[in-house]
């Protein structure tokens, strides 16, 4: 087992429940009232902790490019004991207008913890992250050498080495010459299941690299070479990096492009002799026998389905074409050109450095979900991870959805970022999905895609916090929390909080009727919120509904303890649950 510095105080940091919510922004949002898409914006631990109730065993996959722990970026701030606003002033984190300044602290390599706050960091996020995937779920960590090691020995405590599904090494093609001893063009992908066992689906590489592939190979078609010619080119081809897994792949006749296997078995009892269709002779066989019966022999070669050499010295082979095969299993080396993605961002004027590829976050989507599911990403950056599930929605007709954190984080006032009104790097994040997701319904006119997002930020409570009183200020205490609602707290926002302790998604439906906010959640039940009238003909218009639970605010039964009393044996006799705060 991993061991370092403040290891236990991480897992208290883990225990330590939040007191924060999440309020909703219309403003800041894109088809609030329709859209299944979240943001948030806000400090990732506290956002974890709030979600853990809706969403537990719920997103199917996740997917972090935390930060690398280079010696010259950040880890985060995790000391949430007192209030956050205290705590961000205290440290530092606010200026003089109370705007948040930095999301992380500087982790120098010159300090002797260096390693240790970067898993101080990781090991309370990533056990929250397991709780919120479902059991066939699976979380992809971009990574670099300076805490790959690391990140693996953690991953391996928290999700079980049993778990482990792969490290990939994602290949770039360009050369960095960044080292005076090896120039790094790599960085690594790791994968764990939550219960590796649960995974019925099969993984295969997306379509999209196979249709990158045959244009590829069309285009050498189309230069009228000869099939000699076009096998030679394809064994080139096969040897860039994007198609790697089409290796096998080198050889083309009138039906496609296809791969050669062996037509021997290791306990076949088939033996009998194949004739070369040219020398008319007797080809040269294993000592296996043949893997397929006479009779199917001859129906494969009848279909021109053998490969043979040019004389009956070379063992038959079978043809796989890539027609039959569409899919295969993605290998552990990938290849994705993030300048494409750098391309997008620069000519929407967005000002994000080293954006991920937009085709790398579609091909991990693509391989592990299927058109339902739900993908998370809490270490947002630029987006690219909404956008990729926008535009892979498009792309295959799916219904995937994304729910993205991320920091206000400030941007450097020097930045170009900054000067293009970017003030804090969320900003930027919410900007890209509104243009992404512009003009992705703008290319799919016929389509009816989710292209907005629900806005949410992190917050204080709008409900008061009891703190422990002592003996002074006790009767203050007790007076302050006669009406537990803070006191600018607003129906909307309390609506929200409510929901998310009631255990319903932010994406729940929402509609307002006669002073009652009605929720409707993914299994068909329905909740009543009453949070600005409550009185008798009100309650039992909500009796004739059926509603699952009622919920209201003590202040608005205006001191009338009777009817509140009535109103729950009424409710109780209906079998509807009844809720008072």
């Amino acid at each position: 087992m991993l061991n370092w510095a403040g290891k236990s105080e991480a897992y208290q940091t883990l225990q330590t429940p939040s007191l924060k919510t999440l309020t909703p922004c219309p403003q800041e949002s894109v088809d609030f009232d329709h859209s299944d898409n979240i943001f948030i914006e806000g400090e990732n631990l506290d956002v974890l902790k709030i979600l853990q109730k809706s969403y537990f065993n719920s997103v199917k996959m996740i997917y972090i490019d935390p930060p690398y722990n280079t010696g010259n970026d950040f880890v985060y701030n995790d000391n949430f004991a007192s209030r956050l606003d205290d705590y961000q002033q205290q440290s530092g984190e606010k200026d003089e207008n109370g705007l948040l300044k930095k999301a992380f602290v500087r982790n120098s390599k010159e300090n002797g913890h260096y390693h240790s706050n970067w898993l101080n960091m990781m090991l309370p996020r990533l056990h929250l992250a397991k709780n919120l995937l479902k059991d066939d779920g699976v979380i992809f960590i971009s990574i670099d050498d300076n805490e790959q090691a690391q990140l693996k020995l953690l991953c391996d405590e928290v999700f079980g080495e049993e778990n482990f599904v792969a490290d990939f090494c994602i290949s770039s093609n360009s050369s960095k010459n960044n080292s005076k001893l090896v120039s790094i063009t790599h960085e690594y992908l790791l994968c764990y299941a939550k219960n590796k066992l649960d995974i019925n689906k099969q993984w295969h590489s997306p379509k999209n690299n196979i249709k990158d592939f045959n244009k590829r190979v069309n285009q050498l078609i189309k230069n009228n070479l000869e099939h000699q010619q076009i096998s030679s080119e394809l064994s080139e081809l096969v040897k860039y990096p994007r198609f790697f897994e089409f290796d096998h792949y080198t050889y083309i006749d009138k039906k496609g492009v296809f791969r050669a296997s062996d037509l021997t078995a290791p306990s076949s009892k088939n033996f009998y002799p194949i004739i070369h269709p040219i020398t008319k002779k007797e080809c040269k066989s294993g000592t296996r026998g043949w893997g397929f019966s006479e009779r199917n022999m001859n129906e494969l070669i009848a279909n021109e389905q053998i490969l043979f050499g040019e004389d009956e010295t070379t063992v038959p082979q079978l043809k796989n074409y890539l027609s039959d095969n569409i899919y295969s299993t993605p290998k552990s080396i990938l290849f994705f050109d993030s300048q494409n993605s750098t391309k997008w961002v620069k000519e929407n004027k967005l000002y994000f450095p080293f954006p991920k590829s937009i085709d790398f976050i579609k091909y991990i989507i693509e391989t592990v979900t299927e058109e339902n599911d739900l993908i998370l990403d809490f270490f947002a950056g630029s987006a690219t991870t909404a956008h990729a599930v926008m535009q892979l929605n498009a792309e295959d007709n799916g219904n995937c959805r994304f729910i993205c954190v991320q920091m206000p984080e400030l941007t450097d006032e020097k930045s170009e970022a900054f000067k293009a009104g970017f003030k804090n790097i969320a900003e930027i994040s919410k900007e890209r999905i509104r243009r992404a997701g512009k003009q992705i319904a703008e290319n799919n006119p016929d389509n009816p895609l989710d292209t907005g997002f629900k806005v949410f930020k992190l917050s204080d409570s709008h409900f008061k916090q009891w703190q422990s009183p002592n003996v002074e200020n006790l009767a203050q205490q007790l007076e302050f929390f006669i009406d537990p609602v803070a006191d600018s707290a607003e129906p909307q926002a309390m609506l929200y909080e409510i929901l998310l302790r009631l255990g319903l998604k932010l994406s729940v439906k929402v509609r307002l009727e006669n002073d009652v906010f009605w929720l409707d959640d993914e299994n068909g039940k329905s909740y009543a919120i009453l949070l600005s009238k409550a009185n008798e003909a009100l309650f039992n218009q909500i009796i004739e509904q059926k509603p699952l639970k009622v919920v209201t605010l003590d202040r608005l039964f205006n001191g009338n303890d009777a009817l509140k009393k009535n109103t729950e044996l009424q409710f109780a006799d209906h079998n509807i649950q009844f809720l008072v705060i």
